[in-house]
């Protein structure tokens, strides 16, 4: 996978994945993320993760159907989780290679530029 920047993964589009294919690596998933504000590794590195602490409970529901539209567009469909009323947290990985691949990090840039009314 070659390394891109935010404007790049936002400018494709996610491609089916059925498997056959193996996992992205390591290093590469650590050089992609450093694009990639907030992202992290989660899951032993099969998976990124972003957490958001916004405004309030709808906040939460009304960013998560944000996503949705935009997975749902890519069909590439992330885990979405809400504690504490506020606290959302997104993560992304390709179910059918048990990992990562590039489909993620393009649906990762593409949550970045929705926008979430943060608590301050």
């Amino acid at each position: 996978m070659e390394i891109q920047v935010p404007e790049q993964l936002v400018a494709k589009k996610c491609r089916p994945c059925e498997g056959g294919v193996d996992p992205c690596p390591l290093p590469e998933a650590k050089q992609q993320l450093k694009n990639l504000t907030g992202w992290y590794l989660a899951h032993d590195g099969q998976r990124i993760r972003k957490d958001w602490t916004v405004i309030h409970f709808m906040e939460a529901l009304g960013f998560f159907n944000r996503i949705a539209e935009v997975a749902e567009e890519d069909g590439h469909h992330p885990d979405l989780h809400v504690e504490g009323y506020r606290n959302v947290s997104v993560e992304l990985w390709t179910h059918a290679i048990g990992g990562l691949s590039e489909n993620d990090f393009i649906l990762a840039a593409k949550i970045d530029q929705l926008p979430v009314e943060l608590k301050t």
